[in-house]
């Protein structure tokens, strides 16, 4: 599953918050419950948790689990049941000197759902569960080749990631005095062939079990992609993955760069097609019905104000505490709230413009 931008935003938001936090002794209290998960068992364990920490030598300690536990329960309490991607929680005393108390509780319904039950106490918040949801779990692979050679990679998030490396037999130039022609042309037609099938076997053991593959696009020079893929080298489950084939003028290393340069009509559809889209329907708008759209800060929040804006987008590279007040000015009016990467040419544009724009529930004059 990969994360919106806003998705990210928050979650991001929401950790950097907890790591912030210290504690003197290991009574910082981390929770995490998975989907259709029963409630009351987590509550029933974290009260049975408070019996066992009473045990504890140090008074401040036992007191502050103890309490950061009690805490946690009655928040649990708010709930009829657990959210259906699970639920993370935490609590502790987060007081900045010794001796003094400062308890808060914390708890985020996680945009990836939660498989795993955790329970810990610790002087750190266990926050990498959550970190581990920002991290590209969906990956493409990419396919190199000529007759000559072959680069398998892949694609993660931005990131080519070379895998294999693969050099054939085919013979280069015929030199005169050796061979015959019709056995020259036999030995490159085998070379070639075997080339194919170590090729074939490389996808297969990289890409066959691989997790969060989306697809495979295969590219090259000349027709060597095409005898690999409609031949019979490839399984044909691997097969089913292959989304792509491109026509490239280079192998290697440049030859993947130019894969994805010319990918980029595939990889937008399964990615941020949604954005490009979004921001190209405010530019085109922009051209033809000015009176529909709104693009800088104080125009958008003046027309947020009054509740005329439908669609309000946001750059990803506005502060935090911009991105909250948009967000917070939008809520009470049904405002929809894209944020938008800048990592897309349509993205660009959006942060040239003021980083903030907006398409209207209807037409706007003055």
């Amino acid at each position: 599953m990969t994360l919106t931008e806003s998705q990210k935003f928050h979650l991001k938001k929401f950790i950097k918050e907890l790591e912030k936090y210290k504690g003197r002794h290991t009574e910082l209290v981390s929770v995490y419950i998975p989907q259709d998960y029963d409630l009351n068992k987590i509550i029933n364990h974290l009260s049975q948790e408070q019996g066992t920490a009473s045990n504890i030598k140090s008074a401040s300690t036992r007191k502050n689990v103890i309490d950061a536990l009690e805490r946690m329960i009655q928040h649990l309490k708010l709930f009829k049941r657990t959210p259906p991607d699970g639920l993370a929680v935490f609590s502790g005393n987060v007081a900045e000197r010794e001796g003094q108390q400062d308890f808060k509780v914390w708890s985020i319904e996680p945009p990836v759902p939660l498989k795993t039950r955790i329970y810990r106490c610790d002087k750190e918040f266990v926050l990498d569960i959550l970190r581990d949801m920002l991290e590209v779990k969906e990956v493409y692979g990419l396919v190199v080749m000529d007759r000559r050679d072959a680069n398998i990679a892949l694609l993660k998030g931005k990131t080519i990631i070379p895998l294999v490396k693969t050099h054939s037999e085919v013979p280069g130039k015929f030199k005169a005095g050796g061979q015959s022609a019709a056995r020259f042309s036999r030995l490159i037609e085998g070379a070639a062939k075997d080339h194919y099938k170590k090729v074939a076997d490389y996808m297969k053991e990289t890409f066959l079990k691989m997790g969060g593959l989306k697809g495979i696009i295969v590219g090259g020079p000349g027709p060597t992609k095409y005898d690999l893929v409609e031949g019979d080298y490839i399984t044909n489950e691997v097969k089913k993955k292959i989304i792509a084939i491109k026509d490239l003028s280079y192998t290697g290393e440049f030859g993947l760069e130019e894969l994805l340069e010319k990918s980029q009509d595939v990889l937008a559809e399964e990615d941020v097609m949604e954005e490009k889209k979004i921001v190209s329907k405010f530019l085109e708008m922009l051209a033809t019905k000015q009176n529909m759209v709104s693009y800088g800060e104080k125009e958008v929040m003046d027309k947020l104000k009054i509740g005329v804006v439908d669609i309000l987008l946001l750059s990803e590279d506005l502060s935090d505490e911009k991105i909250e007040e948009f967000e917070k000015a939008a809520q009470p009016v049904g405002t929809s709230v894209r944020i938008i990467s800048t990592q897309t040419r349509e993205g660009v544009q959006l942060r040239d413009f003021g980083k903030v724009a907006a398409i209207l529930r209807y037409e706007v004059h003055g």
